[in-house]
């Protein structure tokens, strides 16, 4: 090969990676840590948690993300969520209220989900992340402890 050609597929390399790293998708972006910002969260009908950090990393071309929170007594909790972007319930463990995740894709920064217990529906919601990739809300409607109905807004920021 000769130095032209060298440098063309040089380029060309560049050039696509350039490209693809400025089409980062929603998983792309979520990587990393998340800490609840609790002044600009809301939880009804509360109360809130003390706080609550979620992780995401790689699993295979999926992500988990594993939550984990300390509520208003005090108690720790740990959820593992496989987020797995093809419209199928997947396990989500560490949770009573619910045993599985449905997540399906809107766009690369939102994302529609359902939780189920046994097959059935108990909760819904969706994420967006931000346009500048430092803020994550997770909106979330449904079911709580005894049944009563809950409504939340959970607005993390990256670390």
């Amino acid at each position: 090969m000769n130095r032209r050609n060298i440098l063309v597929l040089g380029l060309s390399a560049v050039i696509a990676t350039a490209l693809s790293q400025a089409g980062l998708s929603q998983s792309d972006l979520l990587i990393g840590t998340w800490k609840l910002n609790l002044e600009k969260s809301t939880f009804t009908p509360g109360p809130p948690p003390k706080s609550q950090t979620l992780n995401f990393q790689r699993a295979g071309q999926d992500l988990q993300n594993t939550a984990e929170t300390i509520d208003a007594q005090g108690q720790a909790t740990k959820i593992v969520f496989m987020h797995i972007y093809d419209g199928k319930p997947h396990p989500t463990t560490g949770n009573p209220l619910f045993d599985a995740t449905t997540y399906t894709r809107v766009d690369d920064h939102h994302v529609k989900w359902v939780r189920s217990k046994a097959d059935k529906p108990v909760q819904t919601g969706t994420n967006e992340i931000s346009a500048d990739g430092k803020t994550f809300t997770v909106s979330t409607v449904g079911v709580g402890p005894n049944g009563q109905p809950i409504s939340s807004v959970g607005v993390y920021e990256k670390q």
